[in-house]
């Protein structure tokens, strides 16, 4: 069940990240970030809304330890993504890809530490596996020009990204099962929402101090921020689904084969064309997938 979960979350993951991309022709690009959560937190509650008052579910209890595990899934997330667009903008996009990729071997050794949900040796070989495969796609088959800039402050910002992104997985995870036997779904749309709230909560009062134009462009600009909510609430609760059901490192390495349907949509729909290399690192990807998800 988790791995369909997974790969739709993936794919609406890129959706979302498209239309964000398309974004930052009218906005800026921690404002495009920031309509993630400005669109997506009142879709949640909505969905909740609906899910828990008109339908017959009922609402899982949630404990004392829910909330610090929750708070702490959201601001890694936040944290991870402002990394993220400062290793874009002080250096280049693959350098800050390949070390935010760092979050597939972050996330097994947290869960491992964390949960107690060590993966098995073929799953660790198949990690590394992954990883390397993304360090030659973002690389251009030239990973010892990374190797280089292992020290500028990029890199160092891209592992802090894949670092929080790590930690945010395991604490979605963590949160998610302090509510005892509860449905997954049920588990993981209460862990969303509240979630979601949190982060906007900190942007918005974030942007009113640091940037306050930020919040009235990104309203304005409404039309095309609601595509980018609903496919971030979908990829969201995609996640935070996968993440209730299974180990946090499986499902966070099988959700790398976004490259793979990033490479499938700019061939079949772009016409582009890429070099045997590529091609060759994408195979890696999918063989460590296929290793994390069966021997891990």
């Amino acid at each position: 069940m988790w791995i369909p979960i997974t790969l739709a979350a993936a794919t609406f993951q890129i959706l979302r990240t498209s239309r964000q991309h398309e974004l930052r022709n009218t906005l800026s690009s921690a404002a495009a970030g920031f309509v993630r959560y400005l669109y997506g937190a009142p879709m949640a509650l909505a969905l909740g809304a609906v899910w828990f008052a008109l339908l017959p579910h009922a609402l899982p209890s949630v404990t004392v330890e829910f909330w610090p595990r929750v708070a702490a899934a959201g601001i890694a997330q936040i944290v991870a993504t402002v990394a993220l667009l400062r290793s874009f903008r002080q250096r280049d996009f693959a350098i800050g890809t390949v070390y935010s990729k760092s979050e597939v071997l972050a996330v097994a050794a947290f869960g491992a530490i964390g949960l107690g949900e060590a993966l098995r040796l073929g799953g660790w070989i198949g990690a590394v596996i992954v990883t390397i495969g993304v360090v030659l796609l973002a690389s251009n088959g030239s990973p010892r020009s990374l190797l280089r800039h292992a020290g500028d402050p990029a890199a160092m910002m891209g592992l802090l990204a894949g670092t929080c992104f790590a930690l945010a997985s395991v604490f979605i995870r963590s949160a998610s099962s302090t509510m005892g036997d509860a449905p997954a779904f049920d588990r993981a749309l209460v862990t969303l929402m509240v979630m979601l709230t949190i982060q906007t909560v900190l942007n918005t009062v974030g942007f009113a101090v640091i940037d306050p134009k930020a919040l009235p462009a990104a309203i304005q600009a409404w039309r095309p921020a609601l595509y980018v909510g609903v496919f971030s609430l979908l990829g969201s609760i995609g996640w935070a689904w996968a993440l209730t059901l299974e180990n946090a490192a499986k499902v966070r390495t099988l959700g790398q084969v976004e490259l793979i349907i990033a490479f499938i949509v700019a061939y079949v729909k772009l016409g582009e064309r890429h070099p045997r290399r590529d091609y060759a690192a994408s195979a890696l990807v999918l063989i460590g997938v296929v290793m994390v998800t069966v021997l891990g």
